[in-house]
């Protein structure tokens, strides 16, 4: 499949204009995200239609709490990632070239069959690695699926031109957003990619008012500074709005780094510091913890959803997605 967004240049070099690296590629070269390759003078997504993975999940796992809570919804993931995270915890897939793992094919419109099937299914997420480089096969099947009623969700790490984003964004109902650190420096060193354009597709998806959802990995000795978790706090409360969703997530080491993993007690200061500024905030990767798992009510304090791991209980919401107790509205989709 022909790739979208890329000039072809002289000498039969093309560059990609789908995320902010803006590979260069010579004939026979794939970009940063393996996946995206020069053939001929052509960029080629060779990933198009081949999936590493399709599993129904609870929509919590993806993580969106305020997102049709309790329902399942068929996740598909492919190979491939602009991103290097030494922390990755999807990283046989993630870093992998379409050559290097065992991939079968699933077209948009039997991606979109599966989906069907699924009893109580809302739609699709595209996850597990990163759906942005898989942008194609996602673009399509997301139409298919929108035709049939089904909602599509990217988890993504928000590495992407604007011109990309745009174009996907009628077609995307919810982002569940990876936002790394707020350091440039963190962003070079740990992930090989750059902080400020994933605050400008933040900005981007809350001004098409689509449903986001922020996570951040917190990792000792890395970003778990105070004060620049304070600057991130403040951002998010500035520019995307004090009922901002935030999940706050427990590392634990995986592929090259071995840091021991977040002390909850820092996971419990950080949430304090949150909440002082944002309504719903979340701890995830943490099962031991009962701080940080039900939906409370901003204004009456009231319990609106309970939750145990990835079982979901809604208590105190109406139909329409409002406080039983106040009215106060909480959620969209429910």
């Amino acid at each position: 499949m022909e790739a979208r967004f890329y000039q072809k240049k002289d000498d039969r070099k093309v560059q990609c204009q789908l995320c902010p690296d803006n590979c260069i590629l010579s004939e026979g070269q794939r970009g940063a995200c393996r996946v995206r390759k020069n053939i001929n003078g052509i960029l080629i997504a060779e990933n198009y239609g081949l999936a590493s993975a399709a599993h129904t999940d609870p929509i919590e796992k993806k993580p969106l709490y305020h997102f049709y809570p309790g329902k399942p919804i068929l996740s598909l993931g492919t190979a491939g990632c602009n991103l290097h995270c030494v922390f990755c915890q999807n990283w046989e897939i993630s870093q992998s070239t379409v050559d290097e793992l065992t991939l079968y094919t699933l077209s948009p419109d039997d991606a979109v069959k599966k989906a069907l099937q699924i009893n109580g299914n809302i739609g699709i997420a595209y996850t597990y690695n990163e759906p942005v480089i898989w942008y194609e096969y996602v673009y399509d099947t997301a139409m298919l699926a929108h035709e049939r009623g089904l909602k599509n969700v990217m988890v993504s790490n928000g590495y992407v031109h604007r011109e990309p984003l745009e174009k996907i964004m009628p077609l995307i109902d919810a982002f569940s957003i990876d936002l790394k650190a707020f350091s440039e420096t963190f962003y070079k060193k740990y992930t090989k990619s750059k902080l400020h354009p994933v605050l400008e597709a933040l900005k981007i998806i809350r001004a098409y008012n689509k449903h986001l959802e922020i996570t951040n990995l917190v990792i000792p000795g890395l970003n778990d500074r105070e004060d620049e978790f304070r600057k991130m706090i403040g951002w998010i409360a500035e520019e995307l709005g004090t009922e901002s969703i935030l999940h706050i997530s427990r590392y634990f080491p995986a592929w090259k780094l071995h840091n021991p993993p977040t002390p909850t007690e820092t996971l419990k200061r950080f949430y304090r510091l949150a909440k002082e500024k944002l309504s719903y905030v979340y701890l995830g990767n943490v099962a031991t913890l009962e701080t940080g798992q039900d939906t409370v009510c901003p204004q009456c304090g009231s319990t609106l959803i309970k939750r145990s791991g990835y079982y979901t209980e809604i208590t105190g919401l109406d139909e329409k997605g409002n406080c039983k107790q106040c009215g106060k509205h909480v959620m969209d989709y429910v």
